[in-house]
């Protein structure tokens, strides 16, 4: 997710300061990687470079205290990104797979390496269901959506040590 369409989208319900964003922006998506207010104001100062953005004056408010608001611009990059799909992440050549085969090429027990990588997806898998069981629907969705990716990855894990052998042979070979 980009931070920037993020704040625009949100700006287009109305103009709003830096810090006012901010607070939407973790209430709504930044549960587990809330904003600095540096990020905001330097993506905000982007954003007023390139057109998608401008400064309401408020009076008597002060350098200090802009308020942000949408211009016709932005709303045509929000609606642009918001029409666009995103690529999906295949993981062609993830870490994991690269760790299995190092192991086998280096001696370890790669079996270790997928058991223990099965136990951390199990144990965020618990952590999770615990969140999205207690959470409002914003928590529930984002919560499924990461436990249906841990559910893929612990398929990986098992079709991986089933075919071990197989794996071992040619990466040996």
């Amino acid at each position: 997710m980009t931070v920037a369409h993020t704040l625009l989208g949100l700006l287009e319900a109305g103009p709003r300061h830096g810090y006012d964003l901010k607070r939407s922006y973790d209430e709504r998506f930044g549960h587990d990687r809330p904003l600095h207010y540096g990020q905001v104001y330097s993506t905000l100062a982007r954003l007023l470079k390139n057109g998608l953005v401008e400064v309401e004056a408020e009076p008597g408010a002060g350098p200090e205290r802009k308020k942000y608001a949408i211009t016709e611009a932005g709303v045509s990059d929000v609606a642009g990104w918001l029409a666009a799909p995103e690529k999906p992440e295949p993981y062609l050549q993830s870490t994991l797979y690269t760790k299995v085969v190092l192991a086998l090429l280096t001696g370890y027990d790669a079996n270790d390496v997928l058991d223990t990588q099965r136990s951390e997806h199990l144990r965020l898998m618990r952590e999770l269901t615990r969140r999205r069981d207690g959470g409002d629907l914003a928590d529930q969705l984002v919560c499924d959506h990461a436990l249906f990716h841990l559910e893929a990855d612990l398929r990986w894990l098992e079709l991986t040590a089933a075919r071990m052998q197989q794996l071992a042979t040619q990466v040996r070979a």
